[in-house]
């Protein structure tokens, strides 16, 4: 086992077989938008090291481009940017590029004029627009279509736009900040990407570890949801099983920080006498493995009858 595993398995025997009262030590959500930052849980060195970063690049305005595997909680770093600035009174919007269509997208980012298309029947305000004086969240930015890249460049290094449909220039005042899960490098060697947009998205980029890599937070991840999910399902949960730590802490969490959230809320659900159900635990397979060796037994048993043979023995080539 590694060193951080070691260290979450420390750790974990810290949780004892009682679950200690989280309600002081955990971020709870009607507790609003000032304690946002608290969503970020885990003292981990790589961690620590991505939050010295944030805490630099807020008090500026320069362009942050936050990078990272699906499930990493960049969008929860755009909004620990954001609530670290001179900005965080202003407005926060955010919008993920890949969830919508290309012929939308372009009047999603700068609003449209009443009549600029087919099925434009009022005026609409962009998301850039939203967000004057504030910042915006833009995820998944490699899947802004190759098309629309000028434009979007275009705002950024000029801080200015025309809604669709009207030829009148707006001027703004946006903080951007970036985040995809893809390699832009790459994508502008494969000319998918723009090099000169992706040039200016990298101001200041920020690169978010694999939960993989930061075995020491786990537990505290644990607690954490653990506490969110047993108020929401009003559940009570007073024990966590060693070996439920410690599966949490080997298995290779292929989809970070997300997979963690819902593996705890299903094992929330399925929790009784207070203990925590193990969602990772491998002996629900057995009784499969049982029936098919059943089964073949039973066809070793028949083969022989079926075909007039005396032994099994008999039937090798």
């Amino acid at each position: 086992m590694s060193a951080a595993a070691n260290s979450a398995m420390e750790a974990a025997q810290s949780v004892g077989s009682v679950m200690p009262a989280l309600a002081s030590c955990c971020f709870r959500e009607e507790d609003g938008r000032e304690r946002r930052r608290d969503q970020i849980i885990g003292e981990s060195a790589p961690l620590k090291s991505v939050l010295e970063k944030v805490e630099c690049v807020a008090s500026t305005d320069a362009t942050v481009l936050v990078l990272g595997e699906t499930g990493t909680g960049k969008e929860l770093i755009a909004d620990a940017i954001h609530n670290l600035s001179s900005r965080r009174e202003r407005p926060f919007i955010k919008l993920n590029c890949a969830a919508i269509p290309f012929d939308l997208l372009e009047s999603e980012l700068f609003g449209h004029e009443k009549g600029a298309f087919t099925g434009a029947i009022a005026q609409k305000i962009g998301r850039f627009e939203m967000a004057d004086k504030g910042t915006l969240f833009l995820d998944e930015i490699g899947d802004i279509p190759l098309g629309l890249q000028p434009k979007l460049l275009r705002v950024l290094q000029e801080q200015e736009f025309e809604r669709l449909g009207s030829g009148r220039t707006h001027k703004l005042d946006v903080r951007l900040v970036a985040a995809t899960h893809r390699n832009l490098e790459d994508m502008v060697k494969r000319n998918e990407f723009r090099s000169d947009l992706y040039y200016r998205l990298n101001v200041f980029p920020v690169e978010l570890p694999p939960l993989r890599e930061r075995r020491e937070d786990i537990v505290p991840l644990i607690t954490h949801f653990v506490d969110i999910y047993s108020r929401r399902r009003r559940k009570i949960i007073e024990h966590i099983p060693p070996e439920t730590i410690s599966d949490f802490v080997s298995h290779s969490w292929p989809g970070n920080i997300r997979e963690l959230q819902n593996l705890v809320e299903r094992a929330v659900v399925l929790s009784k006498e207070g203990v925590l159900h193990n969602p990772l635990h491998t002996a629900e397979a057995r009784p499969i493995t049982c029936f098919s060796r059943k089964l073949q037994d039973s066809e070793r048993a028949l083969l022989p009858a079926n075909l007039g043979i005396g032994r099994m023995g008999d039937c090798r080539s």
